[in-house]
């Protein structure tokens, strides 16, 4: 059958504007990051689970409740991205690509405000830092990241090891019953070469030593001036852990909105063909 002249050119009842390799590449994308937060999720919850209930008093920087808040927004975010690309929906689609498009927006403005107000920045560690150290007790999983960090960085408290006054157990006032008035932790101590076992009690009365007589036994300098100078040595890392994250981003948010506009396209011919199916010069 003869064609208008000027109408658009036909396509096949069979052709579709929409590709498989960006649909299911989108899909596949999404179900690999949906998967990794339902583990996130379940660990989260299984390691809060397990706390003792005294734990609940430091919520704020609690590893777990971290690991679940982020492991959930991340499920919701994947599960849009999932059915979106499989169902091809542009509303969920759009939601994906405007979320995904507004994590990105605030990573990367923490990292320009971070670089701009690194004074500001360092207070705010160093307040993290001091409240962790009030609740090293309370918390296993707190415990044990802060005794990684210090003996990794090979630094105690935040300015120094005085710092440790502010936890209630090894606080120095004359009226602390605790054992462990005015000390610190471990992993404050030296190692010892070839010890077969850890003294858990090296860091015993060390607070009320002078600076030049602790420093024989436990490390005295801060963590927080160790981390900024490991910070200023490892930029060229920390800048490829950045792109690493923003790499998969900027991938889902190019994929989605490519699929969009081929849903579009497709929506649009199909309106088309709807309109002119029974046109004589179609």
């Amino acid at each position: 059958m003869a064609r208008r002249p000027g109408a658009p050119a036909a396509y096949g009842e069979e052709f579709s504007f929409v590709s498989p390799l960006v649909k299911y590449l989108l899909f596949f994308f999404n179900m690999l990051f949906w998967v990794i937060s339902m583990v996130m999720v379940a660990v989260g919850v299984y390691a809060r689970l397990m706390k003792h209930a005294a734990a609940l008093a430091c919520l704020a920087v609690d590893p777990a409740i971290l690991l679940i808040v982020v492991g959930v927004l991340m499920f919701l975010l994947t599960f849009c991205g999932c059915i979106g690309s499989l169902r091809e929906n542009i509303c969920l689609l759009q939601t994906f690509s405007l979320c995904l498009t507004i994590v990105f927006l605030l990573q990367l403005a923490a990292g320009v405000l971070g670089f701009v107000f690194s004074d500001k920045a360092r207070g705010k560690v160093s307040e993290i830092i001091n409240n962790a150290i009030v609740h090293y007790r309370d918390d296993l999983d707190l415990q044990n990241l802060i005794d990684f960090g210090q003996k990794k960085f090979s630094c105690c408290g935040g300015i120094s090891y005085k710092d440790w006054s502010q936890n209630m157990y090894f606080n120095c006032s004359d009226d602390n019953p605790s054992r462990e008035r005015c000390s610190v932790p471990y992993s404050c101590c030296l190692p010892t070469p070839n010890q077969a076992v850890i003294n858990t009690m090296c860091g015993q009365g060390m607070q009320a030593l002078k600076y030049s007589e602790a420093s024989d036994v436990i490390y005295t300098n801060g963590c927080i001036d160790k981390l900024v100078n490991w910070i200023h040595s490892n930029l060229f890392l920390l800048g490829g852990v950045a792109l690493g994250l923003a790499i998969p981003q900027l991938v889902g948010i190019l994929l989605s909105q490519i699929l969009v506009n081929q849903i579009k396209d497709q929506i649009k011919l199909q309106l088309y063909n709807q309109q002119h199916r029974a046109d004589p010069w179609y």
